[in-house]
């Protein structure tokens, strides 16, 4: 990728990313009391935000900086997303509020699960 290209595409992403705001803890949590397919909706995003933590690790590696976590041949599926975030809610009550977003739960849980060994 051209430098040219590249820039227009962080510019981009910067740009949408500036349009999106991340669920908290507390939304997560209403979205599954009251909606008719909340669990499901919540599950997605779960999903959504391992996946997007994953690649940012992923290319964090491929641009030779350090990773926040590493899964280095271990088992981490989407399916696991839940099961990750519960965990790390319930190891660390204390360290978490209502109004924090998912992204910083599933961060933590990444990184105390899949630590850097090398």
């Amino acid at each position: 990728m051209t430098t040219r290209k590249r820039a227009a595409f962080l510019l981009l992403a910067l740009a949408a990313a500036a349009g999106a705001q991340a669920m908290s803890i507390r939304e997560l949590r209403t979205l599954e009391a009251t909606e008719k397919d909340g669990k499901a909706y919540a599950s997605y995003y779960l999903v959504g935000v391992l996946e997007g933590l994953r690649e940012g690790v992923e290319s964090s590696q491929r641009d030779g900086r350090k990773p926040a976590f590493c899964v280095e041949g271990r088992r981490l599926e989407p399916a696991m997303a839940r099961s990750l975030y519960q965990t790390e809610l319930t190891r660390n009550a204390d360290s978490y509020e209502a109004d924090m977003p998912v992204q910083l739960v599933m961060s933590g849980a990444l990184k105390n699960s899949y630590r850097c060994t090398r």
